[in-house]
This record gives C-alpha cells, structure tokens and sequence, in this order.
C-alpha cells in the first residue's frame, strides 16, 4: 500500500505543516474544510504545496520524519525545487 508525504502552508514562505497519509486528495480536503481541527486550523494552514508518493506507508512515514527534523530552509528548498510559485496544488488532484 502506497503512502503520501505532504507539506502544507498558510501562504507563501508561511507556517508549514509536514504530513502523511495513505489517501491524499481526502487528507488535505479534512484540512481544508476544517475536520481535522488543532494546528492547521489554528494557522490557516491548507495550501497544498509539496507532496510526494512512497511505495509502503513504511516509506512515507519514515520520509515524513525525515522532512520534520530538517531545517526550515531544507523545506522551503524542497519547496521551490517543484514548486517555485509555492501554487497551491490541490486542484492538480482532483
């Protein structure tokens, strides 16, 4: 089973949010219809900005983990280098 690793943001060069999930399109429309609740809503975070599929939902959380403890800068980089618009890209999932 495939996982999904994710990152989120407010607006561009924002809060950032770093995620996981084995069904993308559902997860990100919980944040932005507010289902999920706690720090996406507390920050406005629902741009989809980055995401990436992994193989097993092993993978995807190991890469999640990984993502979560680099530096803001490494993230912003992983951003810009699919993403240099920071465009929000839930609409390229429906």
């Amino acid at each position: 089973m495939a996982g999904w690793v994710y990152i989120l943001a407010n607006r561009p060069n924002g809060t950032l949010y770093v995620g996981v999930t084995a069904d993308l399109l559902r997860r990100v429309w919980q944040h932005r219809t507010h289902v999920t609740g706690g720090f996406t809503v507390r920050y406005g975070v629902m741009r989809l900005v980055y995401f990436e599929e992994c193989a097993t939902m092993p993978d995807a959380i190991q890469r999640e983990k990984n993502i979560k403890h680099w530096p803001r800068a490494w993230k912003v980089r992983l951003i810009h280098s699919l993403n240099p618009d920071w465009d929000d890209l839930y609409g390229s999932l429906l």
